[in-house]
């Protein structure tokens, strides 16, 4: 029988982090296109399980084609939590987040249900593990933002990106001369990876961390089934209507500067309506841009303890799975 490759991994895994008479928790991470979803519902089925989305662009109403969402047929599986339950004009933060999955973990242990968190953004997943600690000096690595950022610059000008600032975060636009673009660049940066202003950043969240009895998983695959499996479901999401949802968005008064159209493939095609380029040359830039996020992704879970799981074949997907399932939290 075919077996999953794994990362040093004992015949029956132990919790990740033990805190004795804590509630249990099942965390699958992992770049996108990886199958966390389906790992998780047939996780869910067999231990009596809801799912915690950790996506955050998942979390936002009307963005349907382009997050992946679980389908109608996903959800009848098994219960979802945090997802498409915000706005897509408001902002959402990692404090915000931090606390709704606290509060959705919490809710489905007390029932006597098994918490899976899953999901890929992974500071979403450091922020429940580990609390949240943002000084300025130590944020995660953007240089895909920063890179966006730098190229509006030059597009559109210094002043509308100062205008923009000025609104996220007024105190810091009070501070930045409107022709400093590192600094008005590296503001924005910050807001949109964090979704909080540069300016609150120094402070340090001191609330009491929640312990866990957490069994922490990295699920992937081989990097050219990961790329293939991108570039199959970007063809998919566009052939379901992406494009036509990002007309309807942009309909309802959605720009770029909202933070729910700085993902991937929705800035894409918002541009694409504003400028009316090659839809095939976009479609390419989407592709790559999706590949180099789940680079990313993977470079972020090697920092973080967990467990890495690495599938090619159904059969090792399944065998992924059965390896998931067997963790002292779920009994064996």
């Amino acid at each position: 029988m075919a077996a999953a490759f794994v990362y040093n991994t004992p015949e029956m895994l132990q919790p990740s982090t033990t805190a004795e008479g804590s509630p249990p928790l099942l965390v699958i991470a992992g770049p996108t296109a990886a199958g966390k979803t389906e790992a998780a519902l047939r996780i869910a089925e067999q231990h009596d399980g809801e799912i915690i989305s950790a996506d955050s662009m998942q979390i936002y109403k009307e963005l349907e084609v382009g997050t992946a969402k679980p389908t109608p047929e996903e959800r009848k599986r098994a219960p979802f939590h945090l997802i498409d339950f915000v706005d897509p004009h408001e902002p959402y933060t990692v404090a915000d987040f931090q606390r709704d999955a606290r509060a959705a973990i919490a809710d489905v242990h007390g029932r006597g249900k098994l918490p899976i968190l899953c999901g890929g953004t992974g500071l979403y997943i450091r922020s429940v593990l580990r609390g949240l600690s943002f000084p300025p000096g130590a944020m995660p690595e953007t240089q895909e933002i920063r890179q966006r950022l730098e190229e509006e610059a030059g597009e559109r000008g210094l002043q509308e990106l100062h205008q923009r600032l000025a609104k996220v975060d007024p105190v810091t636009a009070a501070r930045v001369a409107p022709a400093d673009a590192k600094r008005i660049i590296r503001a924005l940066e910050v807001y949109e990876h964090t979704g909080e202003p540069f300016s609150a950043l120094s402070r340090v969240d001191e609330a009491e961390k929640l312990n866990y009895n957490a069994a922490t998983f990295v699920l992937t695959c081989p990097r050219d089934l990961l790329y293939e499996r991108i570039e199959r479901r970007v063809d998919d999401m566009l052939a379901a209507g992406w494009l036509e949802e990002v007309v309807r968005l942009r309909d309802l008064g959605l720009t770029l500067e909202h933070q729910a159209m700085q993902a991937i493939g929705y800035r894409h095609l918002c541009l694409f309506l504003q400028d009316d380029g090659d839809l095939s040359e976009v479609v390419a830039r989407i592709k790559r841009d999706t590949r180099r996020f789940a680079k990313r992704q993977l470079t972020w879970f090697r920092r973080e303890e967990m467990q890495w799981v690495e599938w090619s074949t159904p059969e090792e997907f399944a065998a992924a799975v059965r390896l998931m399932s067997n963790v002292s939290i779920l009994g064996g």
